[in-house]
């Protein structure tokens, strides 16, 4: 589902920038041969002066994996080493032919960087290569419009695309001016209708973060009635792909979309979870992160992200077998930092153990110790995870039993709607109740405990 209105941001890789010699016939946007390069790929990777080759390659791995989620053919990559940046195109001319000649070698038409591109970097690529260039950040957004789901998703990753998408309207322009042969009174057509295009842009972001403000004011509200039944709450994060779904539906015997790919999920769900000692909790499960996550979608899902804000606890889920595994954790904490739900406390979950041998484990095990080591495949690890999550609960609860009057009914049905009951009966002086009583409701309660 694309936002309505918005083409993907591979639209930009579809239109061309010709050269300013007007000899040069334009290139088709619409030429079958023309699209069938613009979806065969060139990846660069950078390695700036305190990075490692090491680090460079896994970066452009991921990027590689990002990629293979929209649907782009990878015929090649290569890694950039930086001294410095060129602010021109990011990378020196010779860096740009070599690039340039590599994509040509494999019939490509776009190049994808690791990094984020300027608006004026990717026209002056376009120019001097006369080949499409676009970064991690469009790829990723480019997910997230192809995942969004709900309402406040598909709001939120369009807010995200126009953003990307104004300050490169001129892009989308300038082959049009050069077409209709330069000309004064041209020119200035095109300029009253590059205009008339930002206005409608900034028109429609300005519609959008309304529409926002309302489903966010109505999750608020969701979230408020959610409160009046005092359960304690765990948001589940982690980085993409760390097995946050498949955990969530392990526990809690949910549905949710599981799938071994990036940003499977985009929309929270909230599950309630029933533990062995009959307490109860709410369990949310959340966006995944990634490194050098677009800033625009960090703010555009800040609504989303909110819900491990408000959380009482978060539930950290490390990819255990993932060689980036420690750079994975950091960015959580990171991103979690920034949304501020830095305080929060975490409870670290090492999955997909069943995909490590023993020395790994330790090893995870060494660097986490207090992680709690679980496979959401085989169900490894599971029944000490919701023994974690029962003493957490509890840290918020009481083990009371009351004695209610008969004509108490109303704080009866409180309890019933904001306390966990273990058992209930009716005696002739009132009725018996066992339960676990949240915080809030303590000292209201304390009046009808039975003494034992």
């Amino acid at each position: 589902m694309r936002p309505s209105g918005s083409p993907s941001p591979f639209y930009f890789r579809h239109v061309s920038d010709e050269s300013e010699d007007k000899k040069e016939k334009p290139l088709d946007p619409f030429d079958p041969e023309v699209i069938a390069r613009s979806n065969r790929a060139i990846l660069v990777g950078l390695q700036r002066p305190d990075d490692t080759e090491e680090e460079a390659q896994l970066l452009l791995d991921e990027l590689h994996e990002l990629v293979g989620n929209v649907g782009v053919e990878i015929r090649g990559s290569i890694i950039a080493k930086l001294r410095e940046e060129n602010p021109r195109t990011l990378v020196g001319s010779g860096k740009l032919e070599e690039i340039a000649q590599l994509a040509r070698d494999k019939e490509c038409g776009l190049i994808i960087f690791d990094d984020e591109l300027t608006p004026a970097q990717q026209r002056n690529w376009e120019k001097d290569a006369k080949l499409r260039a676009i970064d991690r950040q469009e790829i990723i957004l480019d997910i997230f419009i192809t995942r969004a789901k709900t309402r406040e998703a598909v709001l939120q990753v369009e807010l995200a695309a126009l953003q990307q998408m104004l300050p490169r309207l001129k892009r989308l322009w300038s082959h049009l001016d050069r077409q209709r042969g330069g000309g004064t009174m041209q020119r200035d057509a095109g300029e009253t209708q590059l205009e008339m295009d930002q206005r409608k842009i900034r028109d429609k972001i300005a519609k959008v973060r309304r529409d926002l403000a309302e489903v966010v004011a109505q999750r608020a509200t969701q979230r408020k009635q959610r409160k009046r039944v005092p359960l304690p709450t765990f948001s589940i994060v982690g980085y993409t792909n760390a097995g946050k779904s498949s955990l969530l539906n392990k526990l809690t015997g949910s549905e949710v979309l599981a799938a071994n790919k990036l940003f499977a999920t985009l929309d929270p769900t909230t599950r309630r979870l029933a533990l062995p000692s009959g307490r109860a909790l709410l369990l949310t499960d959340t966006v995944g992160f990634v490194r050098r996550l677009p800033h625009r979608l960090v703010e555009a899902f800040k609504a989303t992200l909110e819900e491990a804000v408000q959380a009482d606890f978060l539930v950290h889920v490390i990819d255990l077998g993932s060689p980036e595994r420690d750079k994975h954790a950091e960015t959580t904490l990171q991103v979690l930092t920034e949304i501020g739900a830095g305080d929060r406390p975490v409870i670290t979950v090492l999955n997909k153990a069943d995909l490590c041998d023993e020395v790994e484990r330790a090893q995870a095990l060494a660097a986490y110790p207090d992680a709690k080591l679980v496979s959401t495949m085989t169900g490894e690890g599971l029944p000490a995870l919701l023994q974690r999550l029962e003493e957490c609960a509890a840290s918020r609860d009481e083990h009371m039993t009351l004695l209610i009057p008969h004509d108490q009914y109303a704080m009866l049905s409180k309890l019933h709607a904001g306390a966990t009951i273990i058992h209930s009966k009716a005696l002739a002086e009132g009725t018996r109740v066992e339960a676990f009583i949240p915080t809030r409701m303590q000292e209201a309660c304390r009046v009808w405990a039975v003494r034992e």
